[in-house]
């Protein structure tokens, strides 16, 4: 596949720059041995919600991640986070690189801008170098869209005010962006609902889904049977607007509202990916007991649409509590997912109403700095009202055993 130009320009923005002063890599490989459910995993046009499936599971490698940071000068830097997945097929790609201005000055306020292509930092799930996950191997269904759907190609600018540097217990920061690049997101929401992974999309990637019966009518003969998340439709501008509070990091509030702007009616005919017109408002908490214990709740409220006059409107919902205990080596995480999505449009023979709950239970052991191993064990139960015309049944029950070595470096 071929990238936009908004992607260029965030690659072009990380390898146009001048000799660097310093750098540093870190990355992981992780090898899981997974035994998958017998349902046919999204990436290979099934319904399932998992990753893996059980003509696609074994011995696999779930994670190979390089993350770059290039010290250019004391104020400038460059960082560059580079994937690797063999499914469903063998594809290497970045999913951040962008260039960060953060000025050493004597003021007791700190801000930075960065250009290019990266996370609107919404996760406290997600908080390793990568935007990996030292919790459970599986995302919650939040962080698993999120790290499929959603990424910024543009600027973003943040001010902190350091609690220490007020003699102040608590911290804030601030952010805003304005970005291009991701008009598609929503697709997957709607015709195949939040699904629970740790598959971070790649700039340039496509990903399948289950080709819903509407797709055979007039309305949708235009779109594609995948969607291209990071691809520019509309030509517009959107933006993300968040805060963080701080106290003592034993209490941690993330509140962010995100909206692309898109053009609900623009359609890219050569790709056939449409503009989709997605909002939301994420809220996550962290709090710890103590050192040994914490809780991470994260709330996602949002609405898409498509289409001339919103073929497609659909209200998107999702939530999870995740607890987890540290004993010296050994982690312990158990997470509970909900998610929903509701159909509020007046296509009846396009039905995107779908929802489902999990529970995710994961062991980590670390064995040296340099080595993990781990297991988890996952079920999911999920309705979707779109299944039955692609000759499924309509409610599936799943589950997915893995267990893990990881290689950090």
């Amino acid at each position: 596949m071929i990238m936009n130009k908004w992607q260029a320009l965030a690659l072009a923005s990380v390898f146009g720059l001048p000799a660097v002063a310093y750098a540093e890599h870190d990355g992981q490989v992780t090898v899981s041995a997974v035994r998958g459910d017998q349902l046919a995993s999204y990436q290979r046009k099934g319904i399932g919600l998992y990753r893996y499936d059980q003509e696609h599971d074994g011995v696999v490698i779930s994670q190979a991640m390089l993350s770059s940071r290039f010290e250019l000068t004391s104020d400038w830097s460059a960082h560059t986070v580079l994937n690797a997945h063999p499914d469903p097929e063998l594809t290497v790609g970045f999913t951040q690189a962008y260039l960060q201005y953060q000025p050493l000055t004597a003021s007791r306020y700190k801000w930075a801008v960065k250009a290019g292509g990266f996370y609107p930092k919404m996760s406290l799930e997600n908080p390793q170098s990568g935007w990996m996950s030292p919790y459970n191997y599986t995302n919650s269904a939040i962080n698993s869209w999120i790290g499929e759907e959603v990424r910024a190609f543009g600027l973003e600018t943040s001010i902190k005010r350091p609690g220490r540097k007020f003699r102040s217990n608590h911290s804030f920061e601030g952010f805003a962006a304005v970005f291009k690049g991701n008009d598609p997101a929503g697709t997957l929401l709607s015709w195949r609902g939040f699904a629970m992974h740790d598959r971070q999309t790649t700039f340039n990637e496509q990903i399948d889904f289950a080709i819903p019966h509407s797709f055979e009518w007039t309305q949708l003969d235009k779109q594609a049977e995948y969607v291209e998340p990071f691809e520019e439709v509309d030509g517009r501008f959107g933006y993300y607007v968040g805060a963080h509070w701080d106290y003592q990091k034993k209490s941690q509030l993330r509140v962010y509202y995100y909206d692309n702007n898109g053009d609900p009616g623009a359609l890219n005919t050569r790709t056939g990916q449409y503009a989709w017109d997605t909002r939301f408002l994420s809220a996550a908490w962290l709090y710890k007991f103590n050192k040994q214990t914490r809780i991470i709740v994260q709330i996602l409220n949002g609405k898409t649409a498509m289409g001339t006059n919103r073929g497609v409107d659909n209200d998107f919902y999702s939530h999870f509590v995740l607890l987890s205990h540290k004993l010296d080596q050994h982690r312990l995480t158990i997470r509970y997912d909900y998610f929903k999505v509701s159909d509020h449009d007046d296509w009846q023979f396009d039905p995107n109403q779908s929802r489902g709950e999990a529970l995710t239970a994961s062991w980590r052991y670390q064995l040296s700095t340099k080595w993990q191993v781990g297991a988890e064990y996952s079920v999911l139960s999920s309705d979707a009202q779109n299944r039955p015309g692609m000759g499924f049944n309509e409610h599936n029950s799943q589950q997915q055993l893995q267990l893990s070595a990881s290689w950090h470096f």
